[in-house]
């Protein structure tokens, strides 16, 4: 993760735990929690509504099954 060890993390929630205080945390990781999951929510919806996204996978899909049918006849 970014070449980051566990002191390295261990120095940065030490560090954000003296900024932002013990009460501060759980909020701030709850609003960080909840952006994410929106973001991931909207791009999803993004993605269902822009067309040749489906027929795209469903090819990929087949392209993955030929090459493993391929792989299992080749031996």
């Amino acid at each position: 993760m970014f070449g980051l060890g566990t002191p390295e993390l261990i120095m940065i929630l030490g560090i954000a735990f003296l900024v932002f205080g013990g009460k501060k945390l759980p909020e701030i990781g709850a609003g960080l929690g909840k952006g994410i999951s929106s973001f991931k929510k909207g791009l999803r919806e993004v993605e269902g509504n822009v067309p040749g996204v489906k027929e795209v996978a469903a090819v990929k899909e087949e392209i993955d099954k030929v090459k493993d049918l391929g792989k299992v006849v080749g031996r």
